[in-house]
């Protein structure tokens, strides 16, 4: 161990917002969304414990129990995996707005992991970190899905498995406008109007479109992105939990977007665009749509290549 490592006992890591399911990727695919995210600073202790000290920029209180707080049970994990001695103890800064559908709880678990790593004697890859994080996003949501921790953890587009993230390339110039309505829609929620049966056709739609989607990424072809990103499972039972979706999804595609949804759980609303003028040229359009329905809203424009977890 290095003189800089022993004397390491606190670090800082800032982990971005993400756009989940990407329409066609159910709990599999999302990409980082820079410009908004949650900070954590997490301290070395001698305790085998971890605890979480503070929490700030919530609009409602969230648990301090370890056990009971998504970054709180990924360093745990962590800990009893790697049979660390002592533990962490953390401050989280949040971000991002909750219940928004841009990933918050998964920016938390990730952003303590990254700097919980940075301590260690020996640290970890990121793809090594994805298992702990997993078990602290199972916290929030009820299940072991990757598609938030893995564009935070590696940034860009990512194909999330059970037990392992893969970054599609996505050409430099396409950018995501990303439209928060200011609702709240808890994940929870938003999984139970999923429940029921399912068409096979309409699995086998949603397989092919999901091809089309990474085929056009890999080989830049936005032609087959228009023609697969399209949500013919998840977003007809959702949307209805979402004001004014219709009119913003709407508004997306009449400003030249290749593809339009519901980001995460939701009330968010994601869009592709082969460029950032364009993209930002239709914000307003999807934010009146939502001021028609009666909500305030905010407007991002990133890259969809944005880059994921940092170290401060």
């Amino acid at each position: 161990m290095t003189a800089a490592r022993q004397e390491a006992r606190e670090a800082r890591a800032f982990a971005p917002a993400s756009v989940g399911n990407v329409a066609v990727g159910f709990d599999i695919l999302g990409h980082a969304l820079a410009g908004v995210g949650d900070t954590v600073t997490v301290r070395r202790i001698p305790e085998p414990e971890v605890r979480i000290a503070a929490i700030r920029g919530a609009p409602r209180p969230l648990p301090l129990e370890a056990e009971r707080n998504t970054a709180g049970v990924a360093l745990q994990a962590m800990r009893q995996r790697l049979g660390l001695a002592g533990g962490f103890e953390l401050e989280i800064d949040k971000g991002i707005a909750l219940g928004s559908g841009m990933g918050g709880s998964a920016a938390s678990c990730v952003a303590a992991l990254v700097a919980a790593n940075a301590l260690l004697d020996t640290p970890l890859p990121r793809q090594a970190l994805y298992p702990f994080a997993l078990a602290g996003e199972a916290v929030a949501s009820g299940g072991r899905h990757g598609d938030n921790l893995g564009p935070m953890l590696l940034g860009g587009l990512v194909l999330a498995t059970a037990e392992r993230l893969v970054r599609i390339p996505v050409p430099e110039q396409w950018h995501c406008l990303l439209v928060h309505p200011e609702a709240v829609l808890e994940t929870r929620r938003a999984r139970e109007a999923l429940a029921g049966s399912y068409a096979l056709a309409d699995f086998v739609a949603q397989s092919a479109n999901l091809g089309l989607v990474l085929a056009g990424c890999y080989t830049g072809d936005a032609t087959l992105v228009r023609a697969g990103l399209r949500d013919v499972l998840v977003e007809p039972r959702r949307a209805p939990l979402v004001a004014g979706f219709d009119a913003a999804k709407r508004a997306a595609l009449d400003g030249g977007a290749m593809g339009a949804s519901i980001s995460g759980a939701g009330p968010s609303v994601f869009a592709w665009f082969e460029t950032r003028e364009r993209a930002a040229a239709t914000a307003p359009a999807v934010q009146a749509a939502f001021a028609e329905a009666g909500l305030d809203s905010q407007a991002w424009v990133c890259p969809i290549d944005s880059p994921g977890a940092v170290l401060l």
